[in-house]
């Protein structure tokens, strides 16, 4: 059997096939250790993210509204082709509220990207509803992974099929499962320019050793290194966020008082979440026609003390 052959082989094998409530398909990617992931067609969403023992790695509200095309609150919503409100589309585009299809043909990737890991591929490309509000044609390839040592990888590579130019904006919208809000501090970011979405996109610097929390905080952090951690000291783990093309890292949490306001959230859930984004969005990304943009995104936990 050739190379692509046995590639597709493995990647049938590792994946289940299952329908949500509204017919939807969903799809657990499993490894061979047993760590799994669930992907949605809705939004071309990770759902859930578990380690071989069954511990849930992601947070998904218990009041999360699983209808299109309401977006889930929780797992990884994609953000394209604009992230929060900073545009004239709805919050966070529309990428998140689509159904994607299986992409039973995508172009090959580098080498370590297929090798040894259990993947599926996704696609979106724009209806004419879409095409009505964001001019602009694209093909969006999902890939999503898992390693043997169990690390989520997610590869997004959107392409120009525009006769035009067009730019955008794009986040990994990542909810994590922590102990408490209390016991979590994030390392790499010290010392950086921040945005604060709280005061009117206002630009200031990060001034602390690490990143704690006492407060609702929504910030995107700007030319961030390429590798951040989240550390959870009740639980004794550290989650490693590793990126390439997404120079930004977006720091979320709504805490008690717009916690009440958002519908689809519980009042106390706050406390078990942390949004970790990667993401592009001070400066947009402008592809012009026939040109493609990668943007590699790799979550992995180990244990700490």
């Amino acid at each position: 059997m050739n190379k692509s052959g046995a590639e597709r082989d493995h990647h049938r094998a590792a994946v289940e096939v299952s329908k949500d409530k509204n017919g939807i398909d969903q799809f657990i990617v499993r490894n061979p250790r047993g760590t799994s992931v669930k992907v949605s067609l809705h939004g071309g969403q990770v759902l859930s993210w578990k380690t071989e023992r069954g511990e849930e790695l992601l947070f998904t509200s218990s009041k999360a509204i699983f209808n299109p095309p309401k977006a889930v609150r929780g797992g990884i919503p994609v953000c394209f082709p604009q992230f929060g409100n900073r545009g004239s589309l709805e919050q966070h585009g529309f990428a998140r509220n689509k159904i994607w299809v299986i992409d039973r043909n995508p172009p090959s990737l580098q080498p370590n990207d297929s090798n040894g890991k259990s993947y599926i591929d996704l696609l979106l490309k724009p209806s004419t509803d879409d095409l009505k509000i964001w001019p602009h044609r694209f093909e969006f390839r999902l890939r999503v992974s898992l390693t043997v040592d169990g690390h989520l990888t997610m590869i997004s590579r959107i392409r120009n099929v525009n006769c035009k130019p067009f730019s955008f904006s794009f986040a990994y919208h990542t909810y994590f499962s922590i102990s408490d809000i209390s016991e979590v501090r994030v390392e790499g970011l010290e010392t950086l320019d921040f945005l604060d979405n709280l005061c009117q996109k206002e630009r200031f610097t990060e001034q602390g050793d690490a990143l704690t929390f006492e407060s609702e905080v929504d910030r995107v952090y700007l030319s961030s290194p390429n590798t951040i951690a989240v550390l959870d000291h009740k639980k004794k783990r550290t989650f490693f966020i590793r990126k390439e093309g997404l120079p930004d890292v977006v720091v979320w949490n709504p805490w008690e008082k717009k916690s009440k306001s958002i519908v689809d959230f519980g009042d106390e859930e706050y406390k078990q979440m942390l949004c970790i984004d990667g993401a592009a969005i001070e400066k947009a990304i402008t592809l012009k026609p026939g040109e493609e943009w990668t943007g590699r995104l790799e979550l992995c936990v180990i244990p700490s003390t």
